[in-house]
Formats: structure tokens, C-alpha cells, sequence
């Protein structure tokens, strides 16, 4: 009876603490604290990345625009991409903005903003590489990506692969250089600027998945912060700005 008891008490004890996760009301706390916590991973260019202190980038300047909207101040929580979700569902930050594809599994966990960009993973190996020309090449190859990624789970589909992950694209393409792995398996922007600062490697024509849409997260019930996020991205893409800052932070321009 005592086993049957402590027991109870234990789930009772677990339902209690999920039950308080699910009692933070984002709004009011952003307006209490007056400041928006906004969690990324800053080293996914040209969405986000370090410039100094500071974190530039598309989703940096979406994030801003945010903060501005609800007249608060914008609090950036730097953190690895595959702790994102958990910071999120946790009440340590408010909203993910990190070039952060829309799919099922994560839908059942976080609340998705409209989309805002359309990504498509591509393949990167290096140069001197002439076994590998496609996806079906990469069957039982050394594949580098970032953890926790699309990259990742496309990666981990195919057969005989061994997967390598690493905390950030960059890392993986520095071992790709070294020859350490084959292939590396990235979204196509962020692909095309690692493949200009580093001319070892080239992109492949033939991508490895079908095309994915980036969107915002918050939490499950955060209906009002989801609509005032909807709304900027409806400003920013109905004025085209989007787009220009696809081009100034991946072209220059």
C-alpha cells in the first residue's frame, strides 16, 4: 500500500510540475518585464550570426522588428540549435528564430508562425571529390551536418550513412576540408556562403530532399504573440523587405 501510494504521489508530483509549464503567460511577462527573449543559434549566416557582440542576420533583423512592434526591448538567448526547442517548451525563452524549418514533430510541441522563406538542402563536397555527383552517391558515405537540423534527419535516411553532427555548418565543412567526411548536407543559403569563403568545396546540383519553409516558433497557447508575429511578417513581406535582406546579408548588396 505504502509502494502504491508513493507512487501516486509521484505522478501527481510530475503532472504538477507539467502543469506549471503550461501556465506562462508570455504576454504579460514580456509587458511586466518589458523586454522579449528571443532564442537562436547564431551560427547559421545569413540568417544569424555574431558580428562582434552583436547578432546580425534576416532573422536578427525579424526579431527586432518584433520587439519594436509590442514596444519592447529584444533579449537574445545564443544557445546551441538542438537546446532551442526545450528553452522554448520551458519558459527560457519566448520565441525561436533560427532559420527553423516547419515539421510535424515539432509542430506537436510549439505553435508555428506563417512561413517567410523557402529553403531546399543541398550537398556540399569538395572539390577534388568525383564519386560523389548525387544523393544515391552518398549511400554508406561519411556525412557531416548540424545537429538536430533537416540536414540531420535527411542524412540520417540514408543508407549505410554514418553521420557525423556538429554544432554549427561551419565546423562540418572544416571537416570536409580535412577530409575527415564525404559530404555535408546543409540548407542552400547558408551552403553558398560557406562554398564562397571556402573554395575547396562545391555545392551539388541534385539536392538530397524536397523544399522546406522556415517559420517562427512560440509555445502552444501563445495565440496573441503568434498574431503580432504574423502581423511583421506580413509588413516585411508584403513591402518586399524580406527579400532585400536576403540580399544584403547573402549577397552584400
Amino acid at each position: 500500500m505504502k509502494r502504491v501510494l508513493i507512487y501516486i504521489l509521484a505522478v501527481m508530483l510530475v503532472f504538477s510540475f507539467l502543469g506549471c509549464g503550461t501556465k506562462i503567460d508570455t504576454m504579460k511577462r514580456i509587458k511586466d518585464n518589458n523586454k522579449i527573449i528571443w532564442g537562436t543559434n547564431a551560427a547559421f549566416a545569413p540568417f544569424e550570426m555574431r558580428e562582434g557582440d552583436q547578432v546580425i542576420g534576416i532573422d536578427a533583423e525579424i526579431a527586432k522588428r518584433i520587439a519594436d512592434k509590442l514596444g519592447v526591448e529584444l533579449v537574445v538567448e545564443d544557445m546551441e540549435f538542438d537546446a532551442l526547442l526545450s528553452a522554448l517548451v520551458s519558459g527560457k525563452i519566448d520565441f525561436i528564430a533560427a532559420g527553423y524549418t516547419v515539421k510535424p514533430d515539432r509542430a506537436k510541441q510549439v505553435l508555428f508562425t506563417d512561413t517567410y522563406f523557402k529553403a531546399v538542402q543541398v550537398i556540399m563536397v569538395r572539390n577534388d571529390n568525383e564519386e560523389i555527383k548525387g544523393p544515391e552517391d552518398l549511400k554508406g558515405k561519411r556525412i557531416g551536418v548540424q545537429n538536430a537540423t533537416t540536414g540531420d534527419f535527411v542524412a540520417s535516411d540514408i543508407e549505410g550513412a554514418e553521420v557525423k553532427r556538429y554544432n554549427n555548418g561551419m565546423e562540418a565543412v572544416m571537416d570536409l576540408k580535412n577530409g575527415n567526411i564525404d559530404a555535408v548536407i546543409i540548407d542552400n543559403l547558408p551552403a553558398q556562403m560557406l562554398a564562397q569563403k571556402n573554395p575547396e568545396v562545391k555545392i551539388l546540383d541534385e539536392s538530397p530532399s524536397e523544399e522546406e519553409e522556415y517559420a517562427i516558433a512560440v509555445r502552444k497557447g501563445d495565440t496573441e504573440l503568434q498574431k503580432v508575429i504574423n502581423e511583421v511578417l506580413a509588413e516585411m513581406k508584403n513591402s518586399g523587405e524580406i527579400d532585400e535582406l536576403v540580399n544584403k546579408y547573402s549577397l552584400g548588396e
